[in-house]
């Protein structure tokens, strides 16, 4: 009831000295109809009458919230509607950003995704003050996202995964490897969820295999949290993980590799840093070599022969020879 004592849940640390934190948690109790008022914030708080008061000033002055005070009710209440907080200040760029991160996200219009990441940038376009008003039509001509393909991982499994390791709990699925029909049961400790070129991959621990594993979301069924705790290494880090990798394949056998590019694949490979490693050198035709030092894996194969004649692979020679094989393959279909 409106009339009910409520007050937010304690906060003696130092985020209770912040005004921002005092704020939302004014305007969420403003919100609710709990009446609050500057003697039961202050204690709440553990800060002075006064300062509740200039925070109480600071919504209804700056941040143009319509606050005002019920003496029958002895507390703040707001005399409309407010659903969000507004932002407290953005410059020209930053409010260009953000429209230019609603155009990439509609790269997954048409996925589970979509219905959530436009509820999120409504309710950040919602909280903006009226200083504010940009159109996304604005940009919407200007700019554009086309990606070759959006990812087709499940939402709620997403969801189920972003929870487990929350939780630090084992999971269960049935995963299908590239090439293979049937599939596999896997029970796992899961440390990371990273999206890699696009498309979502879960880090996670093997316990049958006793080592860690890369998965694509959207290759993972049947999902189970078996609510089982386990200890995180708190020294995991993706990218020592992939230190050595060209993309998402994890190897420990980074060696030097070196690619001739004709003037084309030279030019479209330098707009891009693929790797750490990556150098290139430029020769009098346009052409280039290009340097890297990775783990030979099947994603930096796959990149090659994408460029078909325009790249050839100089060394090392086991790289070289699995390219050509897999080519000559290639060709055999077409004869």
């Amino acid at each position: 009831m409106p009339g009910a004592k409520e007050n937010p849940k304690p906060n003696h640390g130092s985020s209770a000295r912040q005004p921002m934190s005092r704020i939302i948690q004014i305007h969420e109790l403003i919100k609710k109809g709990k009446f609050p008022n500057c003697q039961k914030l202050s204690q709440t708080f553990e800060v002075s009458y006064k300062t509740v008061q200039r925070d109480v000033d600071f919504m209804r002055d700056h941040l143009k919230l319509p606050i005002a005070y019920d003496s029958v009710r002895r507390g703040f209440h707001y005399t409309k509607e407010v659903k969000n907080l507004p932002v407290l200040s953005l410059q020209e760029g930053e409010i260009f950003a953000l429209l230019v991160a609603q155009r990439a996200a509609e790269q997954y219009r048409g996925t589970p995704f979509e219905k959530t990441l436009r509820n999120a940038f409504t309710r950040l376009v919602e909280g903006m003050p009226s200083s504010c008003e940009v159109s996304i039509k604005d940009i919407s001509d200007a700019i554009s996202f086309r990606p070759p393909g959006p990812p087709a991982a499940d939402l709620e499994c997403f969801h189920n995964i972003t929870k487990a390791l929350r939780d630090d709990h084992e999971i269960s699925f049935r995963y299908k490897k590239l090439g293979d029909g049937a599939g596999t049961e896997r029970q796992v400790q899961p440390y990371h969820l990273g999206c890699i070129a696009g498309v979502w991959y879960l880090i996670a621990f093997d316990l049958s295999r006793k080592a860690l594993r890369t998965f694509a979301l959207s290759r993972i069924t049947r999902f189970k949290n078996l609510e089982r705790p386990f200890d995180r290494p708190k020294d995991f880090s993706l990218d020592d993980m992939l230190s050595d990798s060209f993309s998402a394949f994890e190897t420990n056998d980074a060696q030097p590799v070196r690619i001739l590019l004709d003037p084309l694949a030279a030019t479209l490979t330098s707009e891009r840093k693929w790797h750490p490693s990556q150098e290139m050198k430029f020769l009098k035709d346009g052409s280039a070599e290009l340097f890297l030092k990775v783990g030979l894996a099947p994603d930096l194969e796959s990149w090659i022969k994408a460029w078909g004649h325009r790249a050839t692979v100089i060394s090392p020679p086991a790289l070289k020879n699995k390219i050509k094989e897999s080519l000559e393959s290639a060709v055999k279909n077409y004869r």
